[in-house]
């Protein structure tokens, strides 16, 4: 009976994640009909066709641009990662902390990132440093954010029990507090990663070198509809890429939380 109940669980799995797939192929052939048939005109809505010829003709320049954002990326990632698991266990530990800063912290996610983007470049000019920068105000925050509403959240009698067994603040920290937030700051990662590619590609709009959103720009110049169809594929593919990578990190450390849903 449970390996019955097993089956239909996992056939259901499958069926639920083959639905999007099949209707996002369903989607593409609708769309590459359309422009095929004339309805649209390909400088407005260039078809899959068009889109997929690009990465033929353009595949060592979109690689290379690929990996100046990636770069990007990946460090104003991690830098953001700290800054805001740091700041979310100071504020927790010190309330001036808390007190000081999380108006500023609010108060960062209010202005918008492509006014803030242009000061950027005027004061570190076209180089990397504008662009991790403005990555790292976009993840720092839902970091931050949710490792502090998660450690508010824990249970005040964990930390009774704790303080009866005459346990520092960094015991309290290691064995009890930062394990109890696993879940909240994968979740909050995922959130973090999937802002970090988009915060990357609009830096690169307002200036530089290289990079996926330099590429964007000359081709939009050109009205090269296809070729920036093609920039915004590459971004949701290093997007969901990175996002993928986050969730197996987090199921090897959380295996706990999966042994339920599995089963």
């Amino acid at each position: 009976m449970e390996m019955d109940g097993l089956l239909k669980t996992r056939q259901k799995n499958t069926g639920n994640k083959l639905i999007p797939i099949g209707l996002f192929i369903l989607i593409l052939i609708i769309w590459q009909y359309i422009v095929a048939k004339g309805k649209v005109e390909r400088y407005i809505l260039p078809a899959p066709s068009d889109i997929i010829k690009v990465f033929k003709t353009e595949s060592a320049i979109l690689f290379e641009h690929s990996l100046v954002t990636m770069n990007e990326t990946i460090i104003g990632l991690l830098i953001g990662i700290m800054l805001g698991f740091i700041l979310a266990i100071l504020m927790d530990r010190f309330n001036f902390v808390r007190s000081a800063f999380y108006p500023f912290i609010v108060l960062s996610q209010t202005i918008p990132t492509v006014s803030i983007a242009p000061i950027l470049v005027i004061w570190f000019g076209y180089e990397m440093l504008p662009k991790v920068i403005l990555i790292v105000l976009t993840t720092f925050y839902p970091i931050a954010m949710g490792v502090y509403d998660a450690l508010q959240q824990i249970d005040s009698d964990y930390m009774v029990l704790l303080d009866s067994m005459k346990a520092s603040s960094f015991d309290k920290y290691k064995y009890a507090k930062i394990p109890m937030i696993g879940p909240n700051f994968f979740s909050s990662l995922k959130i973090s990663t999937s802002y970090a590619v988009i915060a990357a590609v609009v830096s690169e709009w307002l200036g530089g070198f290289k990079g996926l959103g330099v590429y964007m720009t000359r081709v939009r110049k050109a009205y090269a509809l296809d070729k920036m169809f093609a920039v915004i594929l590459i971004t949701s593919l290093l997007s969901m890429v990175l996002v993928g990578i986050v969730t197996i990190i987090e199921r090897s450390i959380l295996k706990w939380n999966y042994v339920d849903k599995e089963e």
